[in-house]
């Protein structure tokens, strides 16, 4: 286990498997999640990176229920989900912001219908003048105005959009939001905005999130710690500025290399860590250590044995062999 229960959210040697094939001939096993261990302070922004196909949007979905997981266990505020209540009760404190807003959104709904799908769910209302109220209140908090109600989702911009699906994620007054790269499909000029109301939002309603990206310059910017995926396993997590500043896996160390600099003589200086190849297929997952593919410190311990995550101080943990002998 990374480390004892302490947070809101505790995931323990949580995987999911997909089977996939046409037959019984042909069918093979797609290991997205591979025993991913983590927990999540009250108050915290954890955030969750890999390149695609690392299992890190599985993770999210799964957590929250919306795939049914393989094996594993997940907490929250101590007590294990186990049975359909736990998860209804959890489904009402948890909610999830999509990626594309062009796609998660009912164009067939308005946006009040939209954002107060959720209260009509859970039953969050008595009188439709309270449902309204809150629909209008939520919307104000993201910065929509009450003429934006009655319209439809396909008359808005790609921004305002999501806008509408943070509305629809606040509407329960959860105390957990799973983010799954939620402004990878806006322009860049408006990814600062959105990425400023979560962070508002958060200090606000003291919400808890899983920030899920593959820019690693936005998960710094919003994440107390920063974990990293790939091939279906944690290789590393710790705090955001620690990982940033003493990256101890191979694979964190060439992602961070990619990360690209503000500053013209340190991006000069700066040393791009090239990786051999291509992320492996999570249906043929090589032995061992799933990086040992395209790692060039790899040995035949790296073949035999899937390296455990490991403590290396101040909550820094990685999962690799030979993290004492190497340095780049």
């Amino acid at each position: 286990m990374e480390e004892k229960k302490r947070g809101l959210i505790e995931v323990y040697d949580l995987k999911k498997y997909f089977d996939v094939g046409h037959s019984a001939f042909s069918k093979k096993t797609l290991k997205a999640v591979d025993g991913v261990s983590f927990s999540i302070a009250k108050g915290e922004v954890l955030g969750l990176v890999g390149e695609s196909g690392s299992g890190k949007s599985t993770v999210g979905r799964t957590l929250l229920y919306l795939y049914e997981k393989t094996d594993g266990e997940i907490y929250f505020k101590g007590k294990k989900i186990e049975t359909r209540d736990d998860v209804e009760q959890f489904r009402k404190n948890a909610a999830m912001v999509f990626q594309d807003p062009y796609s998660s959104l009912n164009p067939r709904m308005t946006v009040s219908d939209i954002i107060g799908e959720p209260l009509d769910i859970h039953k969050l209302y008595f009188t439709e003048e309270e449902r309204r109220e809150r629909i209008l209140t939520l919307m104000n908090h993201v910065g929509l105005n009450s003429e934006h109600a009655s319209r439809y989702a396909h008359e808005f911009s790609g921004g305002q959009r999501q806008r509408i699906g943070i509305a629809r994620a606040l509407a329960t007054s959860p105390e957990f939001i799973v983010c799954d790269e939620p402004v990878s499909a806006l322009d860049v000029s408006i990814q600062a905005q959105i990425i400023n109301m979560f962070e508002d939002l958060q200090k606000s309603f003291g919400l808890t999130y899983l920030f899920i990206a593959h820019d690693l310059l936005i998960v710094r910017h919003i994440s107390d710690r920063i974990a990293v995926m790939y091939l279906g396993r944690l290789v590393e997590i710790a705090p955001a500025e620690e990982i940033y500043s003493h990256p101890l896996h191979p694979y964190t160390k060439a992602l961070i290399s990619a990360v690209p600099l503000p500053e013209p003589k340190a991006a000069k200086a700066s040393k791009r860590i090239m990786l051999e190849g291509e992320i492996p297929s999570p249906m043929n997952v090589p032995s061992g250590c799933p990086f040992r593919t395209r790692c060039t410190f790899a040995r035949d311990i790296c073949v035999e044995e899937v390296p455990k995550l490991r403590e290396f101080g101040n909550g820094h943990f990685t999962a690799c062999h030979r993290v004492e002998e190497i340095t780049i």
